[in-house]
């Protein structure tokens, strides 16, 4: 903002920290319209979104809310990309545009990053189909052999590709509940008429969709509170806390939780993950990784236990308030062994994948609701424990070959 609170730039960027001191490093030379942007900045504002589609959304949104000056001065005056639909065709189209010449079109935008928008719209098309050319051919396409066209007026499919539509609006306006609310309603309905091979297909589009859009907010409602990232953690650490106190685990508090996972091919290349959540957020500086030792035929417990006590003999890496093991029984039973070995005592639950159950020292299954904060917090830490295992035991094996 300038000095009279007005917003002259909107820009996002994965590390903030960088991009902001990127601009006020001395010695850098920056271009004249740069330098000229660096001069008039009074106050910066951020707001912090749970993912890179969000903040690609929201950064549209502000851009087309406050016409910042220099989104424009910055690209030579360049009008930066729309999504165009054309809505009002018999079977809509998808296309980009850098005006909003046509009233019969429903566009969303601008996007800063031409780049980042491809990659929404591929992400999209991957799930719900579509067409990109304003005269498709009158033959099946080669898109449609992809799966990534349905070339409607050619098979004849439009009320199926107009639903597809509805749903890719709904999408690019953040509508995402909305979407997989519909998307169960048509799951239920062809499981109830037995139709199990397009309830299956309607099932895959809701993982999909949960999948890329995970956690995701509409833009008004950053706008309406900007601690809405801090909030939603706050939320979902009370949420599990509470779950946590009626398994009566002796947890106190929940700034910090650690979990751990193994990955490894027929025992060869063993690796384990140790990835840290504080206060709901990812401290990737205090991820850790192991290298196991034992090699030869796999076995998940021996490499768990071994990871964990590994880890519990640092007496200089601060403790956990609870520790969550990637699996069921087995690995909870590994963990507990660990502790009793190295004579700590912290609380601890694994999460089994097959149905997200919650197990307990006790070795008791606890379900947890579906859709609740607790469990979402859970699997967000161990899918990120499972990506960090796996990102290093790939590692291990690229080395292998190129030896």
């Amino acid at each position: 903002m300038d000095e009279k609170r007005k917003v002259i730039y909107v820009g996002k960027a994965k590390n903030l920290k960088n991009r902001v001191s990127s601009y006020f490093t001395k010695g850098i030379n920056t271009e004249q319209k740069t330098a000229q942007l660096i001069s008039r900045i009074e106050k910066i504002r951020i707001i912090k979104t749970q993912s890179e589609l969000e903040s690609l959304l929201l950064e549209a949104h502000y851009i087309k809310k406050f016409l910042p000056e220099y989104n424009v001065k910055l690209i030579d005056k360049k009008a930066y990309p729309l999504i165009r639909i054309t809505i009002k065709d018999n079977a809509p189209k998808i296309l980009t545009s850098r005006n909003e010449d046509d009233r019969n079109s429903l566009y969303f935008g601008p996007y800063p990053n031409p780049g980042a928008m491809r990659l929404v719209l591929r992400t999209i098309r991957r799930i719900f189909p579509f067409q990109s050319v304003i005269n498709h051919s009158s033959k099946i396409c080669f898109y449609n052999h992809l799966g990534l066209c349905p070339c409607p007026e050619v098979t004849g499919e439009i009320t199926t590709y107009k639903k597809n539509i509805r749903y890719i609006i709904q999408f690019l306006k953040g509508d995402i509940n909305k979407i997989i609310k519909n998307l169960e309603k048509e799951r239920d309905g062809f499981s109830k008429n037995e139709d199990y091979e397009n309830a299956k297909s309607i099932q895959k589009k809701i993982d999909a969709v949960k999948v890329v859009t995970s956690p995701i907010h509409r833009p008004f409602e950053y706008e309406l509170n900007p601690n809405l990232s801090y909030d939603l953690r706050k939320i979902e650490l009370g949420s599990l806390f509470n779950e946590l106190q009626k398994m009566e685990l002796a947890v106190k508090k929940l700034d910090r939780i650690e979990c751990f996972d193994v990955s490894n091919i027929s025992g060869k290349f063993s690796t384990g993950s140790m990835v840290v959540f504080t206060l709901g957020e990812k401290d990737t500086s205090s991820y850790r990784r192991f290298r196991i030792r034992i090699d030869g035929h796999p076995n998940d417990f021996a490499m768990m236990k071994e990871i964990l006590i590994r880890r519990l003999k640092r007496d200089d890496w601060e403790f956990p308030d609870l520790i969550v093991v990637d699996g069921g029984k087995n690995q909870v039973s590994a963990a507990l062994e660990a502790m009793e070995t190295v004579k700590k005592k912290i609380p601890l639950i694994g999460l089994a994948k097959r149905l997200e159950t919650i197990v307990t020292p006790e070795f008791s299954e606890i379900t947890l609701a579906r859709n609740g904060n607790a469990l979402k917090l859970l699997m967000r830490i161990r899918d990120e424990s499972h990506r960090f295992a796996i990102t290093y035991h790939r590692k291990l094996r690229s080395k292998s070959i190129q030896i």
